[in-house]
């Protein structure tokens, strides 16, 4: 069994979780409830609700919305978490633009339709379209677009964000061009 170090401090009402690492979270709350928000550790902000004393408590990660709106099923063939080692996150991005060309741009896909009909550039001259559609449409509006987007990733978690954002942006066109029926 591996040893564990936790120590924390509060200032107020938030309360400093520090580990080996450094500082690993901020909590507000105390005994009974409290939200947890990560700073050095992987995953979402938490809230937990417990019955003092008993050890019954119940918590749930509090994932953002824009998480939800990519199906399970679209990231599909993208490559699964790994450690890289240094050089090899160059090839990681090329991989991941590959499979996008591959899997949403293919000849006759709803993606290469969208290309071809200049539907994105369409969709967002419209004024009606908000600042975050425009803004992730703007990502697929040509292929050196996504193609930028997805070679400016900094890390392997940034370039399978940024993959599932280009996924995420196909979808969301394709939806506005059903709907506003701009393929005809």
């Amino acid at each position: 069994m591996g040893f564990r170090f936790r120590r924390s401090a509060r200032l107020g009402p938030l309360r400093f979780n520090f580990a080996k690492g450094g500082l690993s979270s901020i909590s507000v709350g105390g005994r009974g409830a409290s939200f947890n928000i990560p700073v050095a550790r992987s995953g979402d902000a938490r809230t937990t609700v417990g019955v003092p004393g008993t050890g019954l408590s119940w918590s749930v990660e509090n994932t953002p919305e824009r998480a939800a709106v990519i199906p399970a099923g679209s990231a599909e063939g993208l490559p699964n978490s790994r450690r890289l080692r240094p050089g090899q996150l160059d090839a990681l991005k090329q991989e991941l633009l590959a499979l996008l060309r591959q899997g949403l741009f293919a000849p006759g896909s709803s993606g290469a339709l969208l290309w071809e009909h200049g539907s994105v550039c369409r969709l967002l001259a419209d004024d009606s379209l908000g600042p975050r559609t425009a803004g992730l449409l703007a990502l697929i509006e040509t292929p050196e677009a996504m193609e930028g987007y997805l070679l400016r990733a900094q890390s392997q978690d940034d370039a399978k964000r940024r993959a599932q954002r280009c996924i995420q942006a196909v979808q969301e066109a394709a939806r506005l061009v059903a709907e506003k029926r701009l393929l005809g």
